[in-house]
């Protein structure tokens, strides 16, 4: 028997990138020139419309200037992941 992981928590994900919007005060068309990703797409992210990739969310980490966890490990923020030494 199978058993599968726990759903990844997307409003975490979409949380972690206003927050980290936010606390810079840079608006989606300031992200967008950073990042060189549409501000479309960063709208969508943010709001839940859309799950990005890999690519996006490194590209967001490094605009940010945080290591890609801070923002990919919100996506585990209701559980723990295996592998992780429980406390």
């Amino acid at each position: 028997m199978t058993i599968l992981p726990p759903d990844p928590d997307i409003t975490a994900l979409r949380m972690a990138l206003a927050r980290l919007r936010g606390e810079r005060g840079w608006t989606f068309d300031e992200l967008a020139d950073r990042s060189g990703l549409a501000r479309r797409t960063l709208i969508d992210l943010e709001h839940g419309h859309a799950a990005g990739n890999v690519t996006t969310w490194h590209t967001l980490a490094h605009t940010f200037d945080v290591p890609i966890q801070d923002l990919l490990g919100a996506l585990c923020d209701d559980h723990t992941p295996s592998g992780t030494p429980h406390s």
